[in-house]
């Protein structure tokens, strides 16, 4: 039995990947009074006095929700809410297994922007933050924007900002193998979506000085036509030098290039071309950009993919769980680039001296240290900007 039909079985003798399990006891009179009626009126007594209470006495201290509208799931596109339903299961069993973050799957059946946004903000109250996921660009963007402004708890679109921290923890170890310096090295990004314009975003928050965003007409610069709202604001920040051309054109003499684009747009030419032991994160799935033996019979020092299959896989699942538990662990309002940036630099410093190599760059998914360094940063970088 191959994955896909060993899947589609276990789904359905799940019938559902979470489950709502009581924290408590409910054996007896005494146990359903504490937990429901009268004892429950005096924690609700006490958060009507003082909001902030809610976090010590209900799942708001704990809990995320998972908000999908079903337009950009996996490599599956617009395929509406109820077939996302089961990457948001996926996701809610994930945020528990990897970091004891509970989370509930919300599938939207709307991909109005005011209407997300304003059931977002109605449904908060239950929910310490919120995880938007497999929402299409560019109204992801304003969704953040306009949920972070509005709520007084983190909002944090992981499609974007997951992937941008974990690619940035690879290569600040592909960095360091090959003995690079951010601000000097040049940077190519092919696909401007949601996932490269935040890759872009956080490698110059880094310190990288010379980042190119290219999409499937070449190089965005000042000459380029037909840009959206974000991808226009990156020009104040990329390809300083307005650089025009083709993603080849863009390549030739780059140190590092990264594909969150389409498959085989990458040619063995194109890694050739690029400066001596390149980095190349081909993360297009399930079919990258360019296949590792491809890269590295090209030249290529330091490949990583978005696959399971190959080393070094860009797997959101080493940073997200941590992020928001270290996230309400501090009470925070909002996910900030500082706290990605910490994200980022503890999951680099998983992998020791002796550890790192061209097949080495990120630690595993499964290393138990993983979720407890991205969380204890995350929180410590929140509290420090809080002054605490």
């Amino acid at each position: 039995m191959g994955i896909a039909e060993e899947s589609l079985a276990r789904h359905g003798e799940w019938g559902g990947k979470i489950e709502v399990t009581p924290k408590m006891a409910i054996a007896d009179g005494h146990d359903l009074a504490i937990a429901y009626t009268p004892g429950v009126a005096e924690p609700c007594r006490a958060i009507a006095a003082d909001p902030e209470r809610a976090y010590d006495y209900t799942l708001k201290r704990s809990t995320v929700a998972v908000v999908t509208d079903g337009s950009a799931v996996l490599g599956l596109g617009n395929i509406g809410p109820l077939a996302a339903l089961p990457v948001m299961e996926g996701k809610a069993a994930l945020f528990k297994a990897f970091g004891g973050v509970d989370a509930f799957p919300l599938c939207l059946d709307t991909q109005d922007v005011d209407e997300i946004v304003e059931t977002c903000i109605r449904l908060a109250p239950a929910f310490g933050g919120i995880n938007l996921e497999d929402i299409a660009a560019p109204r992801c963007f304003e969704i953040e924007e306009r949920l972070n402004d509005a709520l007084d708890i983190p909002v944090f679109h992981d499609d974007q900002h997951g992937t941008a921290i974990v690619v940035l923890s690879g290569v600040i170890n592909a960095l360091r193998l090959t003995g690079r310096d951010a601000a000097t090295c040049r940077v190519v990004v092919n696909g401007a979506g949601s996932a490269g314009i935040a890759i872009a975003k956080l490698l110059v928050s880094y310190g990288f000085s010379h980042v190119a965003l290219c999409d499937v007409r070449g190089i965005l610069s000042s000459a380029y036509e037909g840009m959206n709202d974000a991808q226009r604001a990156m020009l104040a920040v990329t390809n300083l030098e307005d650089a025009q051309g083709t993603l080849a054109d863009a390549m030739a003499g780059a140190d590092v290039v990264i594909g969150v684009s389409a498959p085989g747009v990458i040619s063995a030419a194109m890694v050739a071309s690029m400066a001596p032991d390149p980095i190349v994160f081909a993360m297009a799935n399930p079919t990258p950009e360019i296949f590792p033996d491809e890269a590295r019979a090209a030249g290529a020092r330091v490949v990583g993919t978005g696959r399971s299959d190959f080393p070094n896989q860009v797997n959101n699942v080493i940073a997200f769980p941590g992020i928001f538990r270290g996230a309400l662990e501090a009470r925070a309002e909002r996910i900030t680039e500082e706290m990605k940036l910490a994200a980022a630099e503890a999951l680099a410093a998983l992998v020791s001296d002796e550890e790192l190599s061209e097949d080495r760059v990120m630690p595993d998914p499964f290393d138990p240290r993983v979720a407890d360094a991205v969380a204890g940063a995350v929180r410590e970088r929140a509290l420090a900007a809080r002054g605490r």
